[in-house]
């Protein structure tokens, strides 16, 4: 891990707030080689459920600590895709980041609520090989039929490269039938010497004496 972050043009779709990949990404920590290809926040409009609660209960005080909540999730949780796997950051006073490589994907899927699909944003859910369910959410991202795609794209790219790399190491045909006539060589040689073995010492005759 060398922890650096700026890559070519990622994409940072509308609506997932006012996102700096120089400073809001601090906490990545990539590979050599790892292209970070898409990173967000969740939707700004994934706000308006709690402020349609909690605004009208501030002046009960209720209303403040559900704003306050919402506003301090949307800010710290970050979701991010490199060209080797999947990232979420959450946390407010500490953080948990929590990745899955592309070679572990084994479904994703979206969803989206009513309210959802009007601003445009929604959930990507992903699972992986032996999970009994979701193993990773990113909640209430812009665009969720796009990420669905992008995700789905690499983790594919990465089962064809790991079979390309599985058959480069199996033998071709011609190197089996070659180390099959190199052993059936062996063997004839070996009967070979045997036979001539036999002819320069015969077995006498063998009587019973009694």
């Amino acid at each position: 891990m060398n922890g650096q972050t700026e890559q070519t043009s990622p994409i940072v779709p509308d609506g997932s707030g006012d996102l700096d990949l120089s400073t809001d990404l601090d906490w990545l920590s990539i590979d050599d080689g790892e292209e970070i290809l898409w990173a967000s926040t969740a939707h700004k409009s994934s706000l308006v459920p709690s402020f349609a609660i909690g605004i009208p209960l501030v002046f009960i005080l209720i209303g403040i600590p559900i704003l306050i909540a919402a506003y301090l999730d949307f800010k710290n949780t970050n979701y991010v895709v490199t060209s080797r796997g999947l990232y979420r950051k959450s946390g407010i006073l500490s953080r948990d980041v929590q990745q899955i490589g592309f070679d572990k994907v084994q479904n994703i899927s979206y969803m989206q609520t009513a309210v959802g699909s009007y601003f445009g944003y929604g959930n990507v859910n992903v699972s992986t090989a032996g999970s009994s369910g979701v193993e990773l959410q990113f909640r209430s991202v812009p665009e969720p039929a796009q990420l669905q795609d992008l995700i789905t794209g690499q983790a594919e790219k990465r089962s064809e490269k790991r079979d390309r790399e599985g058959h480069a190491d199996e033998p071709s045909k011609e190197d089996v039938l070659a180390n099959i006539l190199t052993e059936l060589q062996a063997i004839r040689t070996a009967i070979e010497s045997t036979n001539a073995i036999e002819q320069e010492h015969p077995r006498g005759d063998q009587t019973d004496e009694r």
